[in-house]
């Protein structure tokens, strides 16, 4: 079990990277007009959120 949510936990930490990056690149656009349609920052505060959460059920089960 705590491997499955440490797992979890690192994917989350890939996906927050990816978003991170993702968003880097939307603000440094060079057509202004082409905004995209993904909620980065969203996406981001998401999977930070449920990486911690991971994190910390899997600190609890021993």
């Amino acid at each position: 079990m705590q491997v499955t949510l440490w797992t979890g936990c690192v994917a989350m930490l890939v996906l927050a990277g990816v978003s991170n990056l993702a968003e880097r690149r939307r603000a440094r656009r060079k057509n202004l007009d082409a905004v995209g349609f993904m909620p980065w920052p969203l996406i981001l505060i998401l999977s930070l959120l449920v990486s911690a959460i991971c994190a910390a059920f899997a600190l609890h089960i021993r």
